[in-house]
Order: C-alpha cells, then sequence, then structure tokens
C-alpha cells in the first residue's frame, strides 16, 4: 500500500472492534479537509497493514470474496487478459519500478523478466509477504518503505507498474501522483497499471461499494473490524486523458466486467 505516517520498524496495526453501524464513521468528517484527508490515508494504511495476511485471498476468490463459480471463471479470465499486456511489455533485462507492490502478485512476474525491481509499499507487513512469495526471486528485488505521496523519484526506471493502487489515490491527488510516475519513467519506458471497475462481486460481500458521488468506502476485515478507505472508480477515458496531460502517453482499456488497465507505449 502507499501512504504511511512514517518508516520505522514494523508493528502490529491496531485493529478497531466490530462496529459495522457505528454512526461515527459514516458520518462526514468535519475537520479541515486537508486533515480529513491526512486522517483518511492513515486509516486506509492501518486498514492494509492489516490486510496483508489475508489480501490473497481477494484475489484469489476465496471466503467473503467468493461470489460464485461463473464470477471466478470470469475473474480469472479478465486477470489473464491483463497479464497478457504485462507480458507484451519490452522488461526482459530492464530496471522496473513497482509502486504500491503489495503482497508480490505482480511483483513476481516482474521479477522473473527484469534485472531488477525497485518494489515500493508503505505497509511493511505487505512487503514481509511480498519477499515471503518470492523466495530465491527476491534478490532481484529492492524493497523500499515509503509514503507514495510523499516519495519523489530519484531516477528513472526502463518501466513503471503499480496495481489495484490508483484506486486508492485521493481524486485530488491524482494528477500529482501521475506527474511523478511520468518523472520516474524513462522516455520511451513502458508502463502498466490496473485497477478496479465498478463492480459489486469485485468486493467482499459484506462490503458495498460508495456512492458514485463519493470517494469514501468501508471495508472489512475477517475479524469484522470496520475501515475507511479511499476508492475512486475511474472511467477509462477520463484517466486515459488525465494520464496524457500528466505526460503519460497512455492508453486506457477495460475488461468485460471487472478491471481497467493502462499500458503504455
Amino acid at each position: 500500500m502507499g501512504s504511511t505516517a512514517g518508516g520505522g520498524e514494523p508493528r502490529s496495526p491496531d485493529r478497531e472492534s466490530p462496529d459495522r453501524e457505528s454512526p461515527d464513521r459514516d458520518a462526514p468528517d468535519r475537520d479541515a479537509p486537508e486533515v480529513a484527508e491526512e486522517r483518511l490515508l492513515a486509516e486506509q494504511l492501518s486498514y492494509y497493514r492489516a490486510r496483508a495476511p489475508e489480501y490473497d485471498a481477494w484475489f484469489r476468490r476465496e471466503g467473503r470474496h467468493d461470489r460464485g463459480p461463473e464470477a471466478t471463471a470470469a475473474w480469472f479470465r479478465e486477470v489473464e487478459q491483463v497479464r497478457q499486456a504485462l507480458d507484451a511489455l519490452p522488461l526482459d533485462g530492464a530496471e522496473v519500478l513497482e509502486l504500491a507492490a503489495g503482497t508480490g502478485l505482480w511483483t513476481e512476474p516482474l521479477a522473473r523478466r527484469a534485472a531488477h525491481v525497485t518494489a515500493i509499499d508503505a505497509a511493511p507487513e505487505m512487503i514481509a509477504r511480498n519477499r515471503e512469495r518470492l523466495g530465491r526471486l527476491a534478490a532481484r528485488v529492492i524493497y523500499r518503505e515509503e509514503d507514495l505521496f510523499a516519495w519523489q523519484p530519484e531516477r528513472t526506471w526502463d518501466a513503471v507498474v503499480f496495481a489495484f493502487w490508483i484506486s486508492h489515490v485521493p481524486a485530488a491527488r491524482l494528477d500529482g501522483f501521475l506527474r511523478t510516475v511520468a518523472r520516474a519513467l524513462r522516455r520511451g519506458g513502458a508502463l502498466l497499471f490496473v485497477d478496479a471497475l465498478r463492480e459489486p462481486s469485485a468486493t467482499a460481500r459484506d462490503d458495498a461499494l460508495p456512492p458514485a458521488e463519493q470517494q469514501v468506502m468501508l471495508r472489512h476485515l475477517d475479524d469484522g473490524s470496520a475501515h475507511r478507505i479511499v476508492k475512486n472508480y475511474w472511467e477509462p477515458e477520463e484517466l486515459e486523458r488525465r494520464c496524457r496531460a500528466a505526460g503519460l502517453p497512455v492508453t486506457v482499456r477495460r475488461t468485460p466486467t471487472y478491471f481497467l488497465y493502462g499500458t503504455a507505449p
């Protein structure tokens, strides 16, 4: 995950007691907008730190994320469509940057092809899972615990990849984030990102999508605890326009139900 209040040694995240009906959690935040946003991003990070042990169940469509065999089959067909787009990128022997690297679902195929992968995430628990997944391949990965809202690239990379992150960037920060990505990508370099379309069956059975005009979603963990996160569902055309305005010559496509993904060149 990409936002943090600071680095340091990993610590166990504080989990809130289960409270699905708390009016305080659903009420508008009355602080100044910038304070409210920082508080929301801190809560989002806390959620992803706590979610690290169960994150892959979402991707594998297990437990609360299982929407039946037909939906699961469709999900993995569309995952394969995105994987094929990744496979088509010129990554062999490349220096690759992965943002919000998470548990390594995408780091692993990157590391199999790249000379080196710089994998950035704000959650130490996610980085630990990533290292564990990669095993010996982790020797090709430079792991960095960074706040992506504060991080600035000190160099350029041949390719930049980020998966299921852009929807967690507040709308007011999206253009700045995309400009940062453009600075990190060498001229003519390759880029891929993937994220979710607005589809209720993509999330857990006990989670509801936020109204279209809102960017705050209430998510639950397996223990029932509730956490607010940022969740913006972008239309591919609008996201492509904003990428190009930031200097990223991206084409954004959609799969039939679940994903949008952008590629360059």
